[in-house]
């Protein structure tokens, strides 16, 4: 029987010594604990993902010291084998470094594992910095318990249709009795199913029990769950940490089983997914709350519109970071109605939240004389629409910079997809909290937040109105856009395509049925393709969004913008 300490963390990348304590934080509970393991997550040490970080001498020899410094430290903890990731050099032919599973013990490595396949599909560029480590099986006896070891997309290839090597193969024929893989394995919706479905296969498959420890944390736009778990060949997935947060916890192995500490029998995890808006309701606080923090912002700002876009990013703010942390502001304009200012004020009185007021009136008047008076004829049409979004982006950055407040762009992935949204104006900001979020999820989700808090944070006026960027008068979002049910369906096709999950996909397909069917349906596909395609110089100098999806703008869809694209 051995005793194992998950240490599910959320390291920060390129926090050396932030990560280096929390390691020995977490070892040492774990040694007091009578661990015999101590399981750390991917890349732990410095944080998952670099980048190119891992191309700056400094900061390789800083990560070297750091790790010779946690081999020394495990000295303090007899007997216990700690389980961690790094980076480490190598030798010959090739990149300069591996991505590297070390297990150490009593000041020595007793294990060194090379991740194999280096994913560089999606968000992921690994091959960018490491070189593949090669095709053997890594065991090590601990207590009398042969354990292997799997890093992170080395157990994602057992059906063996990305890789030509699969890992899990070369583990099985070395018959370990435990595997235990560390990873820094993305969320998005589905993911966790995903995870849980496929290493349940994978264990049957094999015969193999495994612990599978995951990171967890916001980095930039990508936001990591959590959520490990131990699997049983024939059980399947036998226990689970927490989702969204940090966690660790003690177990026992022994015989092929998981027990809790004493040998008694794991309590039954809750494996039900998570409704799809609280699952992005909770992604997307941890991924606002850990950019916030890493970022060195403790205060936030949002144009509030009166819109639900705006509504929905103050409300998932002030959940995230709390009402005194964030601020509105509303800037009306000629053409804005009475009812988007006061229910502005209706919506941060519901949050609890400040919010001030910043006419545009006459500055979009000086603006427009200014304008004739340097070019001789009237600003008008789109360039006069748009001159408001980008006075009240200038007012936003304005109180940002005196004030030291995060920005937040409030931009939905239906308009940005397309390009419905000004340059240098409501694109402005630190980051997009809804980006990933077609609009009708943005509906569904403000509706969920007011259900779940059992009332009306988000008023229903806002939910209700007919959506309208009012730069203009009588302006209808509908008025330039196919209705959102449609778009969001045309979209979903053309951006996600296969990477949609089922139930997503047997909707897109109904109504991508009803538009083929008539030409003016056909017309308005066409249209949106075009759209999309065109709009990619906008998306490029937008700021970054947080990753709800398995292909966000960003690093999960590249594309060209000067080419010609066709779908």
């Amino acid at each position: 029987m051995i005793r194992i300490h998950v240490a599910q963390i959320n390291p920060t990348i390129g926090d050396l010594e932030g990560n280096f304590a929390r390691i020995l934080e977490e070892g040492a509970k774990a040694h007091a604990h009578g661990a015999d393991l101590a399981v750390f997550p991917e890349l732990c040490l410095t944080g998952y993902y670099p980048g190119d970080l891992l191309d700056e001498p400094v900061f390789l020899s800083r990560t070297a010291d750091a790790l010779d410094r946690l081999r020394q430290a495990t000295l303090q903890a007899p007997g216990m084998h700690w389980v961690v990731g790094a980076p480490t050099p190598r030798v010959g032919a090739g990149k300069r470094l591996e991505n590297t599973l070390l297990v150490m013990c009593d000041g020595e490595i007793r294990l060194r594992y090379a991740k194999q396949l280096l994913p560089t599909y999606g968000i992921f560029d690994e091959r960018r910095h490491f070189e593949p480590g090669p095709d053997v099986a890594r065991i090590l006896r601990v207590k009398g318990v042969r354990v292997g070891f799997l890093l992170c997309e080395d157990a994602w290839n057992d059906t063996n249709e990305a890789y030509a090597i699969n890992p899990w193969e070369r583990l099985a024929e070395a018959s370990p009795d435990l595997v235990i893989g560390i990873n820094a394995s993305p969320s998005h919706l589905g993911k966790r199913t995903l995870r849980h479905d496929l290493f349940s296969e994978s264990c049957r498959r094999h015969g193999l029990p495994m612990l599978y420890v995951n990171q967890v944390g916001g980095h930039d736009q990508v936001v990591y769950d959590g959520g490990s778990f131990a699997v049983e060949p024939r059980s399947g997935v036998v226990a689970e940490w927490a989702l969204f947060q940090e966690d660790s916890a003690q177990v026992e192995f022994e015989n092929g089983r998981f027990l809790a500490n004493g040998g008694r029998p794991l309590p039954v995890p809750d494996l039900e997914p998570l409704a799809d808006a609280e699952f992005q309701r909770r992604q997307i606080i941890l991924g606002l709350r850990d950019y916030a923090r890493r970022c060195g912002f403790t205060k936030v700002v949002v144009g509030s519109s009166g819109g639900i876009d705006s509504a929905l990013t103050m409300a998932l703010a002030v959940e995230a970071l709390g009402a005194d942390n964030v601020e509105g502001v509303t800037m009306p304009s000629r053409w804005s109605s009475e009812g988007s200012v006061s229910d502005s004020v209706t919506l941060c009185q519901n949050l609890g939240i400040k919010l001030h007021t910043h006419p545009i009136k006459e500055l979009v008047d000086l603006a427009c004389a200014g304008f004739q008076d340097a070019f001789g004829q009237e600003l008008a049409g789109i360039a006069r629409e748009n001159v408001q979004a980008r006075l009240r982006g200038t007012i936003l950055m304005e109180h940002s910079n005196s004030f030291g407040h995060l920005l937040l762009t409030t931009g939905n992935k239906s308009e940005i997809s397309v390009g419905y949204c000004t340059l240098y104006g409501d694109t402005n900001g630190g980051l997009g909290l809804i980006g990933d979020l077609y609009k009708m999820e943005v509906f569904a989700l403000s509706r969920h937040i007011n259900t779940t808090a059992g009332r009306e944070i988000i008023p229903n006026a806002i939910i209700d109105k007919e959506p309208s960027a009012e730069l203009a008068p009588g302006q209808r979002d509908q008025d330039s856009l196919p209705p959102y049910p449609v778009l969001d369906a045309i979209l979903k096709d053309l951006i996600e395509g296969s990477m949609l999950s089922a139930t997503d996909r047997q909707a897109v397909d109904g109504v991508l049925r009803v538009l083929s069917g008539a030409p003016e349906g056909m017309a308005t596909i066409a249209r949106v393709k075009k759209l999309l395609a065109r709009t990619e110089y906008k998306r490029r100098q937008a700021p970054p969004i947080l990753r709800l999806r398995p292909r966000a703008f960003g690093s999960g869809r590249q594309m060209p913008i000067a080419a010609k694209v066709e779908f």
